[in-house]
């Protein structure tokens, strides 16, 4: 399951999938903010939103990316994701490895929606 699918399976229950963009990783994201969309879009359909490609590691790291960190770990590597209340709080956090249909990954988001929603994911 992509993250594509993982939002459109939740998006009627209060879950969005956020999408930010990093080069900080060798280099993985080069292109301009437009072409990486543009990707995102053709190759993989996504239509969760896509911000500006974003610092997420180190003393630039985004103040989101530094909250995240603070309540959890600094990612590790691109995809990391994190599943985040409506309150800004960090549930629960998967490495880049975690596929987005693990059993731990829907598992906290079938719990967090259980207990009132999520706004973002």
């Amino acid at each position: 399951m992509l993250l594509q699918e993982l939002h459109e399976s939740y998006a009627g229950r209060g879950f969005t999938v956020l999408g930010f963009p990093s080069n900080d990783f060798a280099d993985e994201e080069p292109g301009a903010n437009d072409e990486i969309k543009r990707f995102a879009v053709s190759r993989y359909g996504v239509t969760f939103p896509m911000f500006a490609k974003t610092p997420v590691k180190g003393p630039d790291a985004h103040p989101l990316y530094k909250h995240l960190a603070r309540e959890s770990v600094p990612p590790r590597w691109n995809f990391h994701k994190y599943l985040v209340d409506r309150t800004g709080g960090v549930v629960a956090y998967f490495d880049s490895k975690m596929q987005p249909d693990a059993g731990e990954v829907v598992n906290a988001i079938e719990k967090q929606l259980g207990e009132g929603g999520l706004s973002a994911g």
